[in-house]
């Protein structure tokens, strides 16, 4: 496992090569440290839920709001209360097209949570690799999130391929989620 530094020139780079050849990363957004692994990829996703010791759904970082708008399966009326969420560095649960992510992190009826944070890293990141990654908070099921970089190394050390340092978090229980229901917006958590 490596750390450096969310500051390092590499950052990027380094983050997107692991990604790209299905490991798992760490990295920070703007409210907590999310687990990250190429959305697309089954055995990464695998390996994922078996570190949370968990299997749902996992939402993912858009980089934009076009695109999130070339992912959804929604009318427009409807993306509009999306965005509204999203601008909030909110997660959002809508109806997603076809061969976005791998089925395994859709919900039953294949919606998918999308965020958009307001930290240049994981945006950055993923505009880098043009396909989403998962955010999913670094802890396993039914425990607290980690937002400390060395208790992160600590616990996943040899379980995950690099964490992305920018230093420890406040806590926080991370971002609002929405789900869009019948053109309405609904708070689930």
């Amino acid at each position: 496992m490596k750390l450096i530094s969310v500051n390092d020139k590499n950052a990027i780079s380094f983050a997107s090569d692991i990604i790209i050849h299905g490991g798992i990363i760490v990295y920070p957004t703007d409210t907590l440290y999310g687990f990250g692994v190429d959305a697309r990829n089954s055995s990464a996703i695998k390996k994922l839920n078996e570190i949370k010791k968990r299997e749902t759904p996992i939402s993912v970082i858009a980089w934009s709001l076009d695109i999130v708008r070339s992912w959804s399966d929604i009318k427009n009326d409807d993306f509009e209360k999306a965005k509204k969420v999203l601008i909030e560095s909110n997660t959002i649960i809508i109806p997603i097209k076809n061969n976005i992510v791998d089925d395994s992190i859709l919900a039953k009826d294949s919606s998918l949570g999308v965020r958009i944070p307001h930290h240049d890293y994981p945006i950055n990141l993923c505009k880098s690799l043009d396909f989403p990654i998962t955010t999913t908070s670094v802890n396993r099921a039914g425990e607290n999130s980690l937002n400390d970089p060395q208790l992160i190394s600590d616990k996943f050390n040899n379980e995950i391929d690099l964490i992305i340092d920018a230093g420890k978090m406040p806590y926080s229980k991370g971002s609002s989620v929405y789900k869009l229901v019948n053109s309405k917006l609904k708070l689930i958590r």
